[in-house]
């Protein structure tokens, strides 16, 4: 009888494991989302279940969620580990797995290939001025440089290039695979780029010798959590010294035409004929089935935002009103909130409540709050003070007074308010898919990513006409609450 129980109850946890799906992240670049589904893929035919997050907003991002348990799998990069991740100089693989059990976290077998930092110049820049290598920049301090946000600030990216090069330059930030497009244009004249990048197949480019050896080794390799079922970490192994150079960047080339699940399908299917599958080509769900999720969805976070922010701001604006020196407290505090920047915020949240809709609704939350406590409190503030005396007259008690003289009168202002937050609502919570939330952001987010314009429509049309729409709704809101006669005029 024992050992039937504990037969039982070994078969239920095995069935409640795999009932659990395990959540495979990416980072928002092309070859991140080819190894998340290629990790992905692996786990389903093994029969995991499998929740995609794909695009995090960079390295911070996937690195909490990972620790905090809201993401089971990501593949990262050696040098990004030792240098952005855990600020360790060149160390050796035991060091850094070390460094990352402290955080529950496992370092699984490389791909097999070197993704390593370079730095790309337009060929015919390159040719004109005769630069070949990163030495070569230091005399020519009017090149126009644009590098990623990421590398605009981690310890192995410009800061510390500049030094080791003594390069003169000030370079700007811009989205990595919208750089590309800006240097054959001639808006730049050099960028940093990965060196398997597909982009470097397919456009006139110069990659720039790292003459000074800067970069380190970054090869790329899955990072799981440490308690995560060991069956579905050797199935993610398997992938061990199965990639090359320049297999990855023909992988990449083909991403904007193929996308990322029918290359991880050939990858497989030619690497491990036992682990053939049969995940659905991305985006094939169709445009309006898409479209109508992701607009739910993007309505969903703003609601579950605003509604609330709404009911806080004019219950606390209700209550403080009548002191000056309070409500400006109040106004300023609400005020300070919105010089946060919005993904700084969503990333700060992560650590304390994961990734997802949460810590999107909570960010919308504190941004809608000052609007619509500004609009409350200025106009309970600002109602004519006979009406107040007069109130005092009839002898209204408190409740009344608020209930018959401040709401009325101040509610087109409040709805004002409501109005305003909503709208920003609606445009902030595009950044929302940075950190898995999805919503309108999601084909936007995609689309920055593999430099497709259709994709960055998808998702930007349609939150502009939700804007719209709401603005249209809530005018004819405020136009009912106005007095009869306001109205008609």
């Amino acid at each position: 009888m024992k050992h039937a129980f504990g037969l039982v109850a070994a078969v239920w946890l095995g069935v409640a494991a795999a009932a659990t799906p395990i959540v495979v992240a990416s980072k928002n670049f092309p070859e991140s989302y080819i190894l998340g589904e290629i990790a992905a893929q692996l786990l389903e035919a093994e029969g995991f279940a499998v929740e995609r997050k794909m695009g995090l907003g960079g390295t911070k991002i996937c690195y909490d969620a990972l620790v905090a348990g809201d993401v089971d799998v990501y593949v990262e990069y050696t040098g990004t580990i030792a240098e952005a991740i855990k600020n360790l100089h060149r160390p050796t693989p035991q060091e850094m797995a070390a460094a990352l059990a402290e955080d529950g976290v496992e370092m699984l077998p490389t791909f097999g290939f070197n993704n390593t930092y370079a730095l790309a110049a337009s060929a015919t820049v390159a040719e004109r001025l005769s630069l070949a290598s990163i030495s070569d920049l230091a005399g020519h301090a009017d090149l126009r440089i644009a590098v990623s946000h990421e590398f605009l600030e981690r310890h192995d990216g410009w800061p510390q290039l500049s030094l080791a090069y003594g390069l003169p330059q000030q370079p700007g930030g811009i989205e990595h695979a919208l750089a590309y497009q800006a240097l054959v244009d001639g808006a730049i004249d050099v960028m940093d780029a990965y060196s398997t990048d597909g982009e470097l197949i397919r456009y006139p480019l110069t990659v720039l010798e790292d003459d000074r050896g800067f970069f380190p080794t970054y090869l790329a390799v899955p990072l799981a959590r440490a308690d995560l079922d060991a069956r579905a970490k050797a199935a993610i192994a398997r992938t061990a010294n199965t990639l090359d150079e320049a297999e990855m960047r023909t992988m990449n080339a083909a991403m904007a035409e193929q996308g990322e699940a029918a290359i991880a399908r050939s990858y497989i299917a030619t690497k491990f004929t036992d682990a053939a599958t049969a995940a659905p080509a991305r985006r094939s769900d169709g445009l309006w089935p898409r479209l109508a999720a992701n607009t739910a969805r993007h309505l969903q976070l703003v609601v579950l935002a605003v509604a609330p922010a709404a009911a806080v701001a004019v219950l606390l604006s209700l209550a403080i009103f009548k002191l000056a020196w309070l409500s400006r407290a109040a106004v300023y505090l609400a005020g300070l909130l919105q010089t946060i920047p919005s993904i700084a915020l969503l990333a700060l949240l992560i650590p304390l409540v994961g990734i997802g809709a949460l810590p999107a609704v909570i960010a919308l939350f504190l941004y809608a709050l000052l609007p619509i406590l500004r609009n409350a409190v200025t106009a309970l503030s600002g109602i004519d003070p006979t009406l107040r005396r007069v109130a005092v007259a009839m002898g209204l008690k408190p409740f009344e007074e608020l209930r018959h003289i401040f709401v009325p009168l101040a509610m087109p202002s409040i709805v004002a308010g409501v109005r305003t937050a909503a709208v920003i609502g609606i445009g902030t919570a595009t950044l929302a898919a940075f950190i898995g939330a999805g919503g309108l952001g999601d084909p936007i987010v995609t689309g920055l990513a593999l430099n497709d314009t259709r994709l960055i429509l998808e998702g930007a049309i349609p939150a502009a006409l939700l804007a719209i729409a709401t603005e249209l709704a809530f005018e004819q809101v405020e136009r009912w609450l106005l007095p009869g006669h306001l109205r008609a005029a």
